[in-house]
């Protein structure tokens, strides 16, 4: 095995594990009121809607199966054992995948093309947003060029994954696969690193009934007045 691989896919997961949790837990206890998406929903709502709500749909969808499939990879092998229920369940991780990857664009042109909530997405922002972008595009592509991927992701990806946890890892089964799929994982990892240093950290803030909620009342606050910026 590859130097390349022990570093992709054995020293990344630990650390991006490790950053993930530490700072997570050191931004949650010094700048706990940091921990928020800082909605831009009170700025431009009708195009936030049409955009944010597919993404969460799809993307909550997408990584519900990932966890399944790592939980309890013997139970999607079984159920995968018909036809029906195989094609089923692609069709489903399919359509969810596209509804995460339709409303993020979305969501990246109303940001792009709304100046007030262009002027308040910092370059980390969008570095963020194009990886996650990058990482869902992939795993779309992924489900139209490598059929059936819930089985081989059960068969592959899992048992990579768990000995992980047990602090035994083993990058073999995945050094051999195609660049796609290598890459689709080193994303995960990466954006895993970078979570808790991003907006996506708001998902661990419990309730978060954000599908169902009433409309929040935002004060901005800026030096300089939108009013008077628009035409600076």
């Amino acid at each position: 095995m590859r130097a390349l691989d022990v570093l992709l896919f054995v020293v990344l997961p630990y650390a991006a594990i490790v950053l993930a949790v530490v700072a997570t837990f050191e931004r949650y206890r010094r700048h706990g009121y940091s921990c928020t998406s800082h909605s831009t929903q009170f700025l431009e709502n009708r195009r936030h809607f049409w955009a944010l709500v597919p993404f969460h749909v799809g993307i909550l969808a997408v990584l519900a199966g990932h966890v399944i499939g790592f939980l309890i990879p013997r139970g999607v092998l079984a159920w995968n054992a018909i036809p029906l229920r195989l094609v089923v369940l692609e069709a489903a991780a399919l359509t969810a995948g596209l509804l995460a990857l339709i409303g993020l664009t979305l969501a990246g042109v109303r940001r792009f093309r709304t100046p007030p909530i262009r002027w308040s997405t910092s370059l980390f922002d969008w570095i963020v947003f194009a990886l996650l972008l990058a990482q869902i595009a992939a795993g779309v592509l992924l489900s139209l060029q490598y059929t059936w991927g819930s089985s081989w992701y059960a068969a592959l990806a899992a048992p990579y994954l768990w000995p992980i946890v047990r602090l035994q890892p083993d990058a073999s089964l995945i050094a051999t696969l195609p660049v796609l799929v290598q890459s689709h994982i080193v994303g995960a990892w990466l954006l895993l690193a970078l979570f808790p240093f991003s907006r996506l950290v708001h998902v661990l803030v419990v309730p978060n009934p954000y599908l169902w909620r009433a409309p929040q009342v935002v004060r901005w606050h800026t030096r300089t007045p939108l009013s008077e910026a628009r035409h600076s």
